[in-house]
């Protein structure tokens, strides 16, 4: 949905890691969008066909706008298609713009998405510190080395 959109966006966090050949405990998607207000516009757009929510009491259906996302906080977002965490940086304050040079479209020529790359995949899950993350740690750092080797 936020690819058919246009949506200027870089997936971190469990994803990531999936998506690099790795194992994860993931249930939902993390994205840093870049938050120009055209694009904040049409990932507003694209989030409303699958019936984004914010995640709030069941009793309360708020819909995203686009003032919401120019806190660069982050929000939580219940959708058609599973939960979605649009964070507008990371714990570290970096965005869309700062990680940018520190990722890599993955895919096939018909539909490519942005993701932050190993090393800094790597670099985010060590300053978080969770439970969850160290226990990814060991399988990302040996691809990285593998990676290495095999370049």
């Amino acid at each position: 949905m936020l690819l058919c959109s246009d949506v200027d966006f870089i997936v971190v966090g469990g994803a990531t890691a999936i998506l690099h050949g790795g194992l994860a405990m993931t249930q939902d998607l993390d994205i840093v969008p870049r938050l120009a207000s055209e694009n904040v516009q049409r990932m507003v757009a694209g989030l409303a066909t699958i019936d984004a929510e914010i995640c709030e009491p069941r009793t309360r259906h708020l819909k995203p706008t686009a003032e919401l996302f120019g806190a660069r906080g982050q929000v939580h977002l219940r959708t058609a298609l599973g939960p979605l965490d649009v964070l507008g940086r990371l714990h570290d304050g970096r965005g869309y713009e700062e990680l940018l040079s520190h990722s890599e479209l993955i895919g096939d020529v018909r539909r490519q998405t942005r993701v932050v790359d190993l090393e800094t995949l790597i670099e985010i899950k060590t300053a978080a510190g969770r439970a969850k993350d160290r226990i990814v740690l060991p399988t990302l750092i040996r691809l990285l080395r593998e990676r290495e080797r095999d370049a």
